[in-house]
Formats: C-alpha cells, sequence, structure tokens
C-alpha cells in the first residue's frame, strides 16, 4: 500500500524538500502552498498523513488542523506539525487542537520517515 502524504507549506523550498525526499521513499505527495489550499486537497486526495506549517498565509496550521478535525472528510487522518517554531505552548496548543506529532525544521529526512511510516501505520483507513 502505497502511503498518501499531504505537505502544507508555503516554502517552495520546504515544499520541494519534502516531495523529493518522501518520492524518494516510495510515498505518493501531493503539495499545497497554504492552509486553504491544503483543506481544498484534503477531500480530494483522502490522505493518510497530513504535514503541515504553522506560520503560512491565508490560514496557518492550527486552523488547518481545526479544519481537519471539525471536518467530516477525513477527520481522524494524523497530522504531523512541521514548523521553525519550538515554544512549549505552541506544542501543548497543536497537540490539544489535535496534531499527532510536531518536527522542528531544518528536518532530518530519516526522523520524518520513520516518523510517518509510525503513525501511517496506526491510522484508521
Amino acid at each position: 500500500m502505497t502511503i498518501r502524504i499531504l505537505a502544507i507549506d508555503d516554502s517552495r523550498t520546504i515544499r520541494e524538500m519534502l516531495r523529493y525526499s518522501l518520492c524518494q521513499e516510495g510515498f505518493e505527495v501531493t503539495v499545497a502552498e497554504d492552509g486553504v489550499a491544503g483543506l481544498e486537497q484534503v477531500s480530494k486526495i483522502k490522505p493518510d498523513v497530513v504535514i503541515t506549517d504553522i506560520n503560512m498565509p491565508r490560514l496557518d496550521g492550527f486552523g488547518v488542523i481545526d479544519g481537519i478535525r471539525q471536518g467530516t472528510d477525513h477527520p481522524s487522518v494524523p497530522i504531523l506539525v512541521l514548523t521553525t517554531e519550538s515554544g512549549a505552548e505552541l506544542k501543548d496548543r497543536a497537540r490539544r487542537s489535535g496534531a499527532t506529532g510536531w518536527i522542528v525544521k531544518p528536518f532530518d529526512d530519516g526522523k520524518l520517515i520513520s516518523a510517518i511510516r509510525r503513525i501511517a501505520s496506526v491510522s484508521p483507513q
């Protein structure tokens, strides 16, 4: 089974790094440039894992998490936050909102891939 990943980040560089790293591992990757575009993709592709930045225009990562968790399309999908932010307050807020995990940029490919495989394998399909 191919794991479908939706990566949402306003940085083109980060989106391309994620696409390259994850495609190399055999994942199917869709990218979105902000939270609004990301939420539109959730209903289209039904990802196995969502990776989102926090600080983005139009709709931030907390809005993405809330939109997914309160939506009807795919509310139980695992969500990884990938951001430059590392404050405990933000991590707690993300966890309370329904984020599955938190990874600080710059990310380590191996750790990110390991986290994806771990949470994708336990998520309900």
